[in-house]
């Protein structure tokens, strides 16, 4: 994939992909801004996810589907993301290519601070 992948658009993405995570199939907005909240340990904001949602779904690496509400959200509807398999191949790659600057640098870092 030509495009790389920002930080912010991995913690998405991974936030959706993530089988583990109390998200599974379930992944809507909110949950994902938690979970993306919960992974940098840092607040996010609501917008910067649904851009980045948005922008992701134009890219073809997610895919949504509107489904009705219950009578918990008083009937309103919500937006549900999945992972396309494209979006796994740019996760990958970007994992891929961290390693690859990673390679023979001890860790931690020491140095002047």
């Amino acid at each position: 994939m030509a495009d790389v992948l920002g930080t912010f658009e991995q913690a998405v993405l991974l936030a959706i992909a993530r089988p583990s995570t109390v998200l599974g199939k379930e992944a809507y907005g909110r949950a994902i801004l938690k979970e993306v909240e919960l992974r940098l340990d840092r607040p996010v904001s609501a917008g910067a996810v649904y851009a980045t949602l948005d922008r992701l779904e134009q890219k073809g690496l997610i895919s949504s589907e509107t489904r009705p509400g219950d009578d918990a959200r008083a009937g309103l509807p919500r937006r549900y993301y999945s992972i396309e398999r494209v979006g796994i191949r740019a996760l990958n790659e970007a994992r891929a290519a961290v390693d690859r600057l990673w390679a023979g640098v001890r860790w931690p870092l020491k140095g002047a601070t």
